[in-house]
């Protein structure tokens, strides 16, 4: 028993060191991006990342709840076009809207995230002759408040895999 207490004793102590470390440590600016290389030129390309409702065809986020409800304002290509979105629990609920575009070149948009967190990020699509084809750089940028910071690991590892997915699926769609 007392070897049990001593163990879990060890783990307490090491997670509130990491908290420490973490809030200390840890960047509230976070950045996090990821590429893909598609065979297919710039343009048709763009024509699945230049709109905000193309966009939604390949995006992870949105397709992490099948009963997802988006109400579009505008076209979803033009700056100030936007969506909003309401999900469940791992979906959640914000607007995303248009605040550059660079036909070809960059999408830029604002999130606003309304549950289950309240914050604002900004996600960039810029796309990028390579060779025969076109990189795809998508990336998003925010500031972490505390809690954020602690569960910054877990936050990169998500965006990882739900950035693989995507670029995964945007290729697909892009070289048929």
């Amino acid at each position: 028993m007392k070897t049990l207490l001593k163990i879990l004793g060890v783990i307490i102590l090491l997670a509130v060191v990491y908290v420490i470390i973490a809030m200390l440590a840890f960047s509230k600016d976070y950045h996090f991006e990821k590429s893909v290389v598609i065979n297919a030129p710039k343009e048709k390309v763009w024509q699945h990342v230049g709109s905000l409702k193309e966009y939604n065809v390949w995006d992870p986020f949105s397709k992490a709840d099948k009963d997802i409800v988006i109400t579009y304002s505008g076209t979803g290509d033009k700056v100030g076009d936007s969506y909003h979105w309401k999900g469940n629990d791992k979906v959640g609920e914000g607007e995303q809207s248009v605040t550059e575009i660079v036909p070809n070149e960059k999408l830029i948009t604002k999130l606003h995230f309304i549950k289950p967190f309240e914050g604002d990020a900004k996600a960039n699509l810029i796309l990028t002759p390579e060779g025969n084809g076109t990189k795809v750089t998508w990336s998003i940028d925010n500031e972490l408040n505390t809690m954020m910071k602690i569960m910054k690991p877990m936050m990169d590892s998500n965006m990882n895999t739900m950035f693989e997915q995507g670029l995964g699926d945007l290729k697909k769609i892009a070289e048929k």
